[in-house]
């Protein structure tokens, strides 16, 4: 109940309440996260289900255009699945593994940037010259040889089951560098500061000292950062699954959606990339600018006071 008062006098929430583009972008976020965590209660469909969906319904145009059926509000896609139904389980699937892939970011960069940071000497220039070769790497690169080991040595069926999490560590390995370069450079702002050599003058491990009083104290530029990876995430496997190398067609996301439809666009069967790909763009939009209100308001040298 304190943190909740304290909350409610913070600057934070007198600002998000006086800024129009917050509380815009929060809501329809906040409204996209619900469809996606409820998709089998919301969805018409369930586009996982074969007995729900027939192939002679494919490529119906939407319910307001010539030859369009009311049971499909968006039209079908060239399988014959509601499209609606069939975005909303791609939805939830590329937030899935946004998160996810963010979650894995987090834990690997801030446990090497607070490691690398506070420790420094050898360790430290030997775990940023780690970061450097990572940042080198593309994840293109990574997801293509992944992927073709993947299924060299399990076959295609396995991949297909288990392609969330093989994202989800393909792009959460690619970009822990982010957070770990983030994370040191605040450790050691931090490290030298009088209430650390406090800590370490009344005899308090170091193990404590750094996750009990330095770590606390970096994590507001974790926060900033770690809204703009989820939408980085999210691109990264839309890029992915455009490209063949994401989710397979059986189990959608937005990107896996696009990607379907995208030689029958010319064909006429528009609807089948174009509503995926608006949805895709207002996902990543919202979210960029709720970073950007973020970063902006715990940014100390723009606070008003």
């Amino acid at each position: 109940m304190k943190a909740w008062r304290r909350f409610k006098r913070s600057y934070v929430l007198y600002s998000f309440k006086r800024d129009p583009v917050a509380i815009f972008s929060f809501s329809v976020l906040a409204i996209l996260s619900l469809i996606s965590v409820l998709a089998p209660v919301i969805a018409p469909y369930n586009t996982y289900d074969t007995a729900t969906f027939d192939i002679l319904d494919a490529e119906t145009p939407p319910v307001w255009m010539g030859g369009g059926n009311e049971d499909f509000l968006l039209g079908t896609d060239i399988q014959g699945r509601d499209l609606l139904s069939t975005m909303i389980y791609g939805l939830r699937v590329s937030m899935l593994i946004g998160c996810g892939a963010v979650l894995l970011q987090a834990f690997v960069g801030i446990l090497i940037g607070l490691f690398s940071g506070y420790v420094g000497g050898k360790m430290d220039a030997f775990l940023m010259r780690i970061a450097d070769i990572q940042f080198s790497i593309p994840y293109l690169i990574v997801a293509i040889f992944t992927s073709a080991i993947f299924k060299l040595a399990f076959g295609v069926g396995r991949y297909e089951e288990l392609a969330v999490p093989l994202l989800i560590i393909i792009i959460g390995i690619s970009e822990w560098p982010k957070y770990a370069r983030t994370v040191r450079a605040s450790v050691l702002g931090e490290k030298n500061k009088e209430y650390v050599e406090a800590a370490r003058v009344i005899g308090i491990s170091r193990w404590l000292i750094m996750f009990r009083h330095v770590l606390p104290n970096t994590m507001t530029p974790v926060l900033v950062i770690s809204t703009i990876q989820v939408a980085e995430a999210v691109m990264s496997e839309a890029a992915l699954s455009f490209l063949g190398l994401g989710m397979p067609i059986t189990k959608p996301s937005l990107g896996a959606l696009i990607r379907s439809g995208f030689e029958y666009i010319f064909s006429g069967s528009w609807w089948i990339t174009f509503f995926p790909g608006v949805l895709l763009v207002i996902l990543i939009l919202v979210i960029l600018l709720l970073g950007d209100w973020l970063r902006d308001v715990l940014n100390p040298k723009l606070y008003k006071g």
